[in-house]
């Protein structure tokens, strides 16, 4: 027994506490199950958490191991945690019966009265509910010992309602069903292990305190893989892995969460770690795993872990005659799962990997060599011959060289990837020019499919080697090209590829390419990324490379954007002819992707959305999975612009699944997730989207999604109130633009947002200094929509400079205009920010008007959080407009300090809270007297907590400046 830890709910587990809270209130017993590992204990943390806020007593018994073999010694912890009161009104057989089985729970007791201690532990329970709710939660039914459970079964049978019991098990791996005897017996003896847990009781098996129903019994399934990211994140761990760390646990957290350290641990680049290291304690625990296999189980699984496609009639072709009772066998274990048509996949990823790592090489080789003659696909065939030996072989090379071509015409871009650095290491070392050739080949084939495990062991292998400078450039551009946005600790093989590509312009260009990349993501400089961009082109030119001429004027047009340059859209129109020529493979960093994304910028909506749609189909038939990625990011955001918040909510999580699934960054994705959250979905699920996507960027060292994720992050914490959260955010990116040398406004539209975070902050003069900052650029740029933001900002600047009636007529003039250009949450923005000038103008029908319109905006479009917003504003506005409307007088930063102030802050409080000296809270505190025409915060109190304050004869109806 320990003391009831209290945490907050686990991730991704929400839906099953509301679940389990209602099986406890309803049924009054639930059981919660799972395999080891995936977070049975944690729910029930968060369970027994928010009983005690409730004011339950709280009940926690947590046997060990060891107990299993006390008689007694659950039930003996379970009374020593009760408070002594719960023991006073027992009968003295009954006292004494309670006494003895604490003090001797670790040795049987002949003297014990068994019918007096099982009233005794029963009255003790029922004594506790009778003050109140009680929930008793035992933790590891498994390590219960006997005598516990038949006393705990007799208490709980005459346990009153207000009693609720949560048991925690782990299902025993094998049932006595199992083909190869009971556990404990047969081989499972030989194997040294009982259970999943080797620490588990003598038979491994659950102890049941009540005869359970199915509506009792609630399953803790595995974590998705967006989940496993969020939990990563949670950890301070590398979310960059989450797709492959998912695979590797099959979404068990303590299987995930032991990778993520391992690859902490590795000091292994992240960008080099697509195949997870099986070290530490994610390896201990793939083994504890599968040690209670016996071997005929091992044979067979091994078997499945080899083969390309498994199933179990695969396996008992192999050499598996019993291959489904096996399989089976496994399956209850938890090992794998089993399809209808006998396809097998294994539970956690890691499990095959740790196998085939513990399995010798002999048995390795015979089992390839067992699948290679009952394999029907020859291309598998060819690979389990060659994975079967260990010399190489010129004429199996070559076989497997020309399978790569049908896999890549298949469209499996990893397994080619794999079969193309197979062919290279199968080929004889003394043929070395032509393993050369093959390793260079490999690497670009595992830059395509985005192994940078594959990549990087090409790569290694090809330049301790001699090989020409082309082919070392080659396989070093492979690597760069699969580390995504992680390009932080490349710097080295930058320097190298400089070097060897120093005789040859192709080879400089392409070089210069990766640069340009690497200078905006990882240095933020686009002024050097535009000259690596500029050097690149023009080398690429010089000898005819149309390819690399197109992606190095995009890049450059793409930079001239950035640096506010009108030579932007004819660059662009360069790289678009050259690619049209060109015909590219794909359209990630291309110029069609860019015009698509320039039209995004000037809300030129309808126009992208087409553009989009009409290559999607053909990429997502024909392209690698990044350029349907880059699509995706880009159609989310312009249905989230244009307001079709259902359609960017789909895009957008579709885009995270693939994301995920790549094992690319999720940080990109995140942020997408944050705007269609924010336009579409719920406000705190995109700041939660957009503090991982923050997060994320920043262990790639990746500026620009830093950026762009505290934007989203600063403008989500605006619209929800917190002010000096937004504030903080938005200064974080109006720097971080700053240093990136960004000019352009209508890439990241920081401006208008900041402004109202400085409005709302009472420093207007601040807000009206950038607006007029950021005014003449938009302009000179032509960026109309840019404009009419910064127009949204303003009029609430003349608001709070006394000009309210102005600024409502500026504000009804750039709704209408949001709406000419299909913007309807901007418009929406603008409407409720006229209902707050006329409230303050105490023009309450004007203000409620405004508010309904806002609201059959957002309606239109799907905006559930817009909604929700001004759903609740006709009720503030409401209560402000009634009688005298005192607070309508007040901006809205001064209503926030006067209701600090007026709950008993004092003015260094209220300066701390709210990120201000305290001579600015003095200040703002007078204007507020004044306008309340209060003298005191006694008067103060009195008006925000009550209602109205008595105007003095001098002040005015129409007297309200702020």
């Amino acid at each position: 027994m320990r003391t009831t830890p209290y945490r907050a709910a686990p991730v991704g587990r929400a839906h099953l506490l509301d679940r389990l809270d209602r099986t406890l209130h309803t049924r009054g017993r639930a059981v919660l199950t799972g395999p080891a590992g995936v977070g049975k204990t944690e729910v029930a943390q968060a369970a027994a958490a928010e009983a005690a806020a409730r004011g339950e007593t709280v009940l926690w018994l947590a046997p060990q191991p060891a107990d299993r073999d006390m008689p007694g010694a659950a039930a003996a912890a379970l009374v020593a945690s009760v408070p002594p009161s719960a023991l006073d009104g027992l009968p003295g057989p009954q006292r004494a019966a309670v006494a003895v089985l604490c003090r001797e729970a670790a040795a049987p007791d002949t003297g014990r009265d068994p019918i007096a201690l099982r009233l005794g532990l029963a009255r003790v329970l029922r004594t506790l509910a009778d003050k109140g709710p009680v929930l008793l939660v035992v933790d590891d039914t498994r390590h219960v010992d006997p005598d516990s459970a038949d006393l705990l079964r007799f208490a709980l049978h005459l346990a009153p309602p207000d009693l609720r019991v949560l048991a925690v098990e782990t299902p025993a791996p094998y049932g006595p069903d199992a083909p190869y005897g009971e556990p404990g017996t047969g081989p499972w003896r030989e194997q040294g292990a009982v259970g999943a847990d080797p620490e588990a009781g003598a038979d491994g098996a659950p102890v049941a305190l009540w005869v359970p129903s199915e509506a009792d019994v609630l399953l803790v399934p595995p974590l998705q893989a967006d989940e496993i990211a969020e939990l990563l994140v949670h950890h301070r761990l590398a979310s960059r892995m989450a797709g492959r760390i998912h695979k590797a646990s099959g979404g068990n957290p303590r299987l995930a969460l032991a990778v993520g350290r391992s690859l902490a641990d590795s000091r292994t680049p992240v960008h080099h770690a697509e195949a997870l290291p099986l070290s530490g304690r994610a390896r201990d625990l793939a083994r504890r795993m599968l040690a209670p296999a016996p071997p005929p189980v091992r044979a067979a699984l091994l078997l499945a872990a080899l083969a390309l496609r498994p199933t179990a009639a695969l396996v008992r072709r192999a050499g598996r005659p019993t291959a489904e009772a096996e399989l089976a066998a496994a399956e209850r274990a938890g090992l794998v799962a089993l399809t209808e048509d006998g396809a097998v996949t294994f539970t956690a990823g890691l499990l095959p990997t740790t196998l085939v790592h513990d399995t010798c090489w002999t048995e390795r080789s015979e089992a390839h060599t067992a699948l290679a003659r009952v394999v029907d696909d020859p291309v598998e065939a060819v690979r389990h011959r060659a994975l079967a030996t260990d010399v190489p072989d010129e004429r199996l090379a070559a076989e497997v060289a020309a399978a790569v071509e049908t896999v890549r015409r298949r469209g499996n871009s990893a397994l080619a990837a794999e079969l193309a650095l197979l062919a290279a290491e199968s080929t004889p070392v003394h043929l070395g020019r032509r393993r050369i050739a093959r390793l260079a080949d490999a690497a670009e084939e595992a830059a395509r499919a985005a192994r940078a495990d594959l990549a990087v062991r090409a790569a290694a292998d090809l330049l301790a080697r001699d090989a020409s400078p082309e082919d070392r450039v080659r396989a070093r551009l492979a690597v760069l090209d699969t580390a995504g946005q992680g390009l932080t600790d490349l710097d080295e093989l930058y320097v190298h590829a400089m070097e060897d590509s120093e005789d040859h312009p192709a080879l400089r260009a392409a070089v210069q390419l990766r640069l340009a990349v690497k200078h905006v993501l990882a240095d933020g400089d686009p002024v050097r990324a535009r000259a690596a961009a500029v050097e690149s082109a023009a080398l690429a030119t010089s000898v005819g490379d149309r390819h690399t001429a197109a992606r190095a004027l995009t890049q450059q047009a793409r930079m001239d954007r950035v640096l506010g340059s009108p030579d932007a859209e004819r660059t662009l129109a360069e790289a678009r002819a050259l690619e049209t020529a060109d015909r590219p493979l794909g359209v990630h960093n291309a110029a069609q992707i860019l015009t698509i994304r320039h039209a995004l910028f000037d809300d030129r909506l309808t126009e992208a959305r087409d553009r989009v749609n009409a290559l999607l189909p053909l990429v997502e038939r024909r392209g690698p999975v990044e350029d349907t990625i880059e699509l995706l990011h880009t159609l989310a955001a312009v249905e989230a612009r244009r307001g079709q918040c259902a359609a960017a909510l789909q895009h957008a999580h579709r885009s995270l699944a693939l994301t995920l699934e790549a094992g690319l960054s999720p940080g990109p994705a995140w942020y997408t997730l944050a705007l269609a959250e924010t336009a579409g979905g719920s406000f705190a699920r995109a700041a939660s989207y957009a503090r991982r996507s923050a997060q994320a960027s920043e262990e790639e060292g990746d500026h620009v999604f830093l950026s762009r994720s505290l934007y989203a992050l600063g403008r989500v914490q605006l619209v929800t109130g917190d002010v000096a959260g937004a504030l903080e955010t938005l200064r974080r990116v109006r720097e971080g633009e700053r240093a990136q040398g960004s000019v352009d406004p209508s890439m990241l539209r920081w401006h208008e947002e900041l402004a109202e975070a400085l409005l709302a902050h009472d420093a207007r003069e601040e807000a009206e200094t950038l607006l007029a900052d950021v005014g003449p650029v938009a302009e000179r740029l032509g960026r109309t929509t840019v404009l009419l933001g910064c127009d949204r900002a303003y009029a609430q600047c003349l608001a709070a400079g006394g000009k309210s009636e102005e600024a409502a007529g500026l504000l009804v003039e750039t709704a209408e205009r949001f709406a000419a250009h299909g913007l309807v949450l901007e418009q929406g923005r603008c409407l409720i920010a006229l209902a707050r000038v006329e409230r303050r103008r105490r023009r309450r029908s004007a203000a409620q008007q405004a508010l309904h319109a806002a609201a059959a905006v957002f309606e239109r479009a799907g905006a559930v959080p817009w909604l929700d917003l001004v759903a609740e504003s006709p009720a503030r506005t409401e209560a402000v407009t009634t009688g005298d409307g005192a607070l309508a007088r007040l901006t809205e930063a001064e209503v926030r300090l006067a209701r600090m102030v007026g709950q008993g802050a004092s003015n260094q409080e209220a300066a701390a809270r709210l990120y201000l000296s305290v001579k600015t809270v003095e200040a703002r505190l007078t204007r507020i007297y004044q306008k309340l025409d209060v003298r005191s915060r006694a008067q103060l109190a009195t008006v925000i907590n009550t209602g109205p304050a008595p105007r003095s004869s001098g002040a005015a109806a129409g007297d309200e400046t702020g």
